[in-house]
């Protein structure tokens, strides 16, 4: 499948040095069977290692790779959404640095914007990472789905393919924490995945700890979501109703026998009770720190330099 108007493909980077000789090269093999026009925006999120100088380098040799460097490292959501805000072609793809998304399964990811939809999702024939990983992974792709306020859609990935008019439903969102999905979710309901190969990761490690990925989590429910609230809201209306039966039962037992066991007993229902309302305060302590964040107008990124920008084209 050919797109008449352009692809803008979007690679946030992050100590990729090596990787990104071979995955530039794979691009050039790939988009020009699959566009007219066509560029690589390679963004360069606060490497540690040489990756700058090599998309400096790349830029010099291809026209159409246009490499931009952060002044810090934002993360990759924001560094995504930097990448769909300057992009010059309708549909816009992203991809990790690593070469585990090859450029070759781009055109799979294209189909389905022919037929009507406007966000696919490339999804992995088996997950790659270990049990626990993916079980975890599984688990925050239906949180953000649930955000999104799009059940169905649970394979939620890196490898995507969009509409870039979408952007237009949140040009002026402005947050440091950021997840590219919801945004792309106020702009339309019309997603779908496709099926796709996923290559083994090249070099290093990925950069998302067991730690990482629970911060994310707990970002897509209280950055974009009153779940929590909800729940919060529900478990206090069940405590509610347990202590007015405990208040019964109280009540009976001193009708009929007298007293009831002191000390265990109210010390039992004292700890349930703190308990329950330090996890209240806690969900409401997150949701402050998320409007105290935005209430600073920090920026979702902040560009520091960039190389020139080309445009690829077809003979």
């Amino acid at each position: 499948m050919t797109i008449r108007s352009g692809i803008s493909v979007v690679v946030p980077v992050y100590n990729s040095a090596e990787t990104l000789p071979e995955l530039i090269l794979a691009l050039g093999e790939a988009l020009p069977k699959l566009a007219a026009e066509f560029e690589v925006i390679l963004i360069n999120d606060g490497s540690e290692d040489s990756s700058w100088r090599v998309i400096q380098e790349l830029g010099g040799k291809h026209a159409w790779v246009h490499g931009i460097n952060m002044m810090r490292n934002y993360g990759q959501h924001n560094a995504l959404v930097c990448g769909m805000r300057i992009a010059k072609y309708d549909i816009t793809v992203t991809m990790d640095d690593d070469l585990q998304h090859p450029p070759a399964e781009i055109s799979k990811l294209l189909l389905p914007l022919k037929q009507g939809y406007d966000v696919v999702y490339g999804t992995p024939l088996r997950l790659p990472h270990s049990w626990w990983r993916n079980a975890f992974s599984r688990l925050t792709k239906i949180i953000l789905a649930r955000a999104m306020g799009i059940p169905t859609i649970k394979d939620i990935g890196a490898f995507r393919a969009f509409r870039t008019d979408l952007r237009r439903a949140s040009e002026f969102f402005q947050s440091p924490t950021v997840i590219l999905d919801v945004l792309l979710s106020w702009g339309t309901t019309l997603f779908t995945t496709v099926q796709v190969e996923e290559s083994p990761r090249q070099s290093g490690s990925s950069n998302y700890n067991f730690s990482k990925l629970v911060s994310q989590a707990m970002l897509i429910l209280t950055g974009f979501s009153t779940l929590p609230l909800r729940l919060t809201s529900w478990i206090g209306f069940g405590f509610t109703i347990f202590g007015i039966l405990i208040l019964i039962y109280v009540l009976t037992q001193t009708l009929i026998a007298g007293s009831i066991p002191g000390f265990p007993f109210l010390a039992s229902i004292i700890a349930l009770f703190s308990g329950t309302q330090l996890f209240a305060l806690g969900i409401f302590g997150e949701y402050l720190s998320r409007i105290f964040d935005r209430s600073m107008e920090r920026p979702t990124y902040v560009i520091s330099e960039e190389t020139a920008n080309g445009t690829g084209k077809l003979p």
